[in-house]
């Protein structure tokens, strides 16, 4: 079978983008190929954060995962810090980075614009980790958002690079990007992607809300001009809550519209907030039954399964490089 690796970070909240954009996509993918499913908390350190707060959403995070149904005795799901590997084979890839490659980063110019003079070198350095990360386990292909593609094309490019210098170490990964649902907008600008960092927090619906909350989003959600509802590109408002709809029912386009002929945008907000409440209610309850005994059972599992594929593969790199002493894998 060939892999997949993806994770998430464990800042903000999880909300309906991320599942439906990528925590959906998944679940299914890993009956379909051998999958690993990172916790990528190195990664959420680029930013300040608050220590007790991090290590408690990294674990609301391993349980979300688990709640939308990955599964750990199919996939392995472990935490990033866990896996020392990832930081010491991060320094290694950025003596093969050049510093032009990660200043054309678009993400980073767009945070650094943020911060100015308070950015800090992870954030810069934040896609040779994300290289370290999946090119530790061999992977064929990472599931991404439009948004990541420029980040994988850069490991892509690393892979390249260190197989031609020290001979063939690493497979080259090919983005998986799924064609319905790969990118939901805010409800509250559907010019932009739904973000946890969103300055409106009403542009998202957490996978954690409350029926009343969602219920309110999704009431106050920005709708474009004219009545008629159908996907229309012309219409993005209308057309991201019609994917919306049709990811979490599993409807077809000419269906929905048949649905809602004649209804008005109301009756839409309505459908869509019962669907979603009717969904991520279980959901939660999945969330709140998974103890802290099972949790750290997978967990450790997990990070023992991560270890003994990514330790070789560090060897390997090792001695290609000349790096004495190189040890064995625990």
């Amino acid at each position: 079978m060939k892999r997949i690796f993806s994770g998430a970070q464990p800042t903000g909240n999880v909300h309906l983008g991320n599942y439906l954009g990528a925590l959906r996509n998944w679940v299914a993918l890993q009956h379909e190929y051998e999958s690993i499913f990172c916790i990528v908390n190195l990664h959420a350190i680029t930013l300040p954060q608050d220590p007790k707060l991090l290590a408690r959403k990294t674990r609301e995070l391993a349980r979300i995962y688990l709640a939308v149904g990955i599964d750990p005795q199919v996939s392995t799901i472990f935490i990033q810090s866990d896996v020392p590997e990832h930081a010491e084979l991060t320094w290694i890839l950025n003596c093969t980075a050049r510093l032009s490659e990660l200043e054309r980063m678009t993400q980073f110019k767009e945070k650094a614009r943020k911060q100015r003079e308070n950015v800090g070198v992870g954030l810069f350095d934040y896609p040779v980790l994300m290289a370290a990360d999946i090119l530790l386990y061999n992977t064929d292909l990472v599931p991404v958002g439009e948004d990541q593609k420029q980040h994988l094309e850069l490991t892509r490019d690393l892979a390249v690079r260190f197989n031609r210098d020290y001979g063939e170490t690493f497979r080259v990964p090919e983005p998986y990007i799924p064609k319905v649902g790969a990118r939901i907008m805010s409800l509250s600008d559907p010019t932009k992607k739904m973000s946890k960092s969103d300055d409106d927090p009403n542009g998202c619906v957490m996978l954690l809300d409350d029926a009343e909350t969602i219920r309110r989003k999704l009431k106050r959600a920005v709708t474009d001009s004219g009545t008629e509802i159908r996907f229309d590109e012309t219409r993005p408002a209308i057309t991201n809550l019609l994917t919306i709809y049709r990811l979490m029912t599993g409807q077809e386009p000419a269906e929905i519209e048949a649905h809602f002929a004649g209804a008005g945008y109301a009756k839409l907000k309505q459908d869509i907030a019962d669907v979603t409440i009717e969904f991520l209610q279980p959901l939660q309850e999945r969330v709140r039954s998974i103890s802290d005994e099972d949790l750290d059972r997978i967990l450790e599992q997990g990070r023992q399964k991560a270890r003994s594929i990514a330790g070789p593969v560090l060897n390997d790199v090792r001695e290609r490089l000349g790096l004495v002493g190189a040890h064995t894998q625990e």
